[in-house]
């Protein structure tokens, strides 16, 4: 083989290492900050994972929620009408957050099985309802019976 050519095949080798070993390294990035999406159903059937972040979305139950009179902290039973799973949270709640309707908690499930929320996303007005909490609810009924009307 010409030196030249030698030359020219090193360097390719070399530029598709470089590549490849990118990638790799994007593909790692991406999946250790990917967030999977989790029913109350799916975590409490324990298809969450353990020590990982994911999130977890549904209805605020009416009448579950409790504030700390000594801190921002604030505990809440969000479900989908099948399954309930409480969620702690110790920071502010976005002004929207309100008993009866639909959020998604972004954190981690402790050994006791309750989920401990960095961030709580609620809904940004009467009509819209995050599309994985819409698609999880809607075949189920609401405890008065009725089918869910907000959804799509």
């Amino acid at each position: 083989m010409h030196p030249a050519r030698a030359r020219r095949l090193k360097l390719i080798i070399i530029m598709l290492l470089g590549v490849f070993v990118a990638g790799g390294f994007a593909f790692l990035a991406f999946k250790e900050n990917l967030m999977l999406y989790f029913t109350p159903s799916e975590v409490a059937a324990g298809k969450a994972p353990g020590g990982k972040r994911f999130n977890v979305g549904g209805m605020v139950v009416n009448g579950s929620v409790i504030k700390s009179t000594q801190s921002v902290d604030v505990k809440f039973d969000v479900t989908d009408y099948e399954k309930t799973i409480t969620v702690k949270f110790a920071d502010i709640l976005p002004d929207l957050f309100r008993e009866g309707q639909a959020i998604i908690a972004k954190g981690k499930l402790n050994s006791e099985g309750v989920f401990i929320a960095d961030e709580v996303l609620a809904k940004h007005d009467e009509t819209y309802m995050p599309q994985e909490v819409a698609d999880s609810l809607k075949n189920k009924k609401n405890p008065a019976g009725e089918k869910n009307k907000a959804y799509p």
